[in-house]
């Protein structure tokens, strides 16, 4: 189980891995943004749809200094291999050889071109409690951090749901990954005790109180390393515009998830293609799911909100095809211990974390259950986390 870690802890932390990186800690400052959860609403905030995060306690802590000249220098005290990254203010381009400095350096590129350019270099150091390649937007996490500090120490006026934008044009454009709105949007706005519930085709949002009453959210991690970027994340987000091409003009949508189930089931005959057909038909039923989900948690239907969580992870097997043995593994032993309500795959999928929600009295024999059937069926062990929900990212 995480044991978590004090903001104060972490700051401490934190100033000394930018003291190691740089030599001295003079004149720093020092934020943090969270990581999120997906609670349900998958793969449907790029396809317009509904989605219901929340942000997490675990997050990326960067200690911030202004520079001299042009020069940025970035350190990882979760990648101190790597060594200080140093980039050119004037010469912001993606570089494979930057790494995980792309992410932060894309934000930077980013607020550039909406007219906010740093005046002067900076050095920079980060560290995250985020598992990296969890599937918990650790890459969310650290962009939103870096442009939260920016706009912080340039006193620039920037809304939270743009700093979100900005992240996922750093994401998409600079770093090539391309991701919806939920995760940015998400850590930018997330509240503690509270679930977003976010339309991405519009950016209308409200919170619905996460009170689970005697239950809580487990967070399964299968320890599966990936990179979105080299998986099959951006062929589904293809397939979803091929779908919507044969769609669109007949069905009156710009997005997918413009159709309901009974919309869906009257136009599907025009999708050319199997697996597009797969595709389009996880993303308007999870989109039911989610706007469901919102209803039930509001109602403190928990025993529902859990099937629906199954029923996600079903539709992430079978139609969407990003789950895997590792994933399928983890909600399969959930579903079968007693006090669980319902599991399923967060997240991107192809490796990272499920969730499922579990009787608090109830948690630590399941998580050492779920734990020996893991092992049994991959050979290694899962990590468990269980922590509340939030807020959004703050300077400490």
């Amino acid at each position: 189980m995480h044991e978590g870690v004090t903001h104060e802890g972490m700051r401490d932390k934190t100033t000394a891995v930018f003291g190691k990186a740089f030599g001295d800690t003079d004149g720093i400052r020092v934020f943090f943004a969270p990581g999120r959860i997906n609670l349900i609403g998958e793969h449907t905030d790029y396809n317009g749809g509904c989605v219901l995060p929340c942000a997490l306690e675990m997050g990326t802590y960067c200690a911030l200094r202004p520079g001299e000249g042009r020069a940025v220098r970035m350190y990882s005290g979760n990648f101190p291999g790597t060594g200080v990254i140093e980039w050119d203010l004037d010469r912001l381009a993606y570089r494979e050889d930057a790494g995980w400095s792309n992410y932060p350096a894309g934000v930077v590129w980013a607020l550039s071109g909406k007219g906010l350019a740093p005046r002067q270099g900076f050095d920079i150091a980060f560290l995250g409690d985020i598992p990296t390649s969890a599937g918990l937007s650790s890459s969310a996490s650290i962009e939103v951090v870096t442009g939260y500090a920016l706009a912080t120490l340039n006193g620039w006026d920037i809304p939270m749901a743009e700093l979100a934008l900005t992240g996922q044009d750093a994401e998409n454009n600079f770093v090539g990954m391309g991701c919806g709105i939920m995760d940015q949007f998400s850590i930018s706005l997330g509240r503690a005790g509270h679930a977003i519930f976010l339309d991405t085709s519009d950016l209308s949002y409200e919170y619905v109180p996460l009170a689970l009453g005697d239950y809580c959210i487990m967070i399964m991690n299968t320890c599966k390393q990936r990179s979105l970027t080299d998986s099959k994340y951006n062929e589904r987000r293809a397939e979803c515009g091929r779908a919507l091409s044969c769609l669109a003009q007949a069905a009156g949508v710009k997005n997918l998830c413009d159709l309901d189930e009974e919309g869906f089931e009257a136009y599907k005959h025009l999708i050319k293609g199997e697996e597009e057909l797969k595709r389009a038909r996880h993303v308007v039923y999870e989109n039911g799911r989610a706007i469901k989900a919102k209803g039930l948690l509001a109602e403190g239907d928990f025993a529902k909100f859990g099937l629906l969580l199954d029923q996600s992870h079903l539709s992430l097997e079978r139609d969407y095809e990003v789950t895997g043995v590792e994933l399928d593994t983890l909600a399969g032993a959930a579903r079968e211990q007693k006090g669980v309500l319902g599991a399923r795959m967060t997240g991107a999928g192809f490796g990272g974390c499920a969730i499922c929600i579990v009787e608090k009295g109830r948690a630590h024999e399941a998580m050492h259950n779920i734990g020996e059937a893991y092992y049994r069926k991959t050979g290694y062990r899962p990590e468990f986390y269980i922590t509340d929900a939030g807020g959004g990212p703050v300077e400490l």
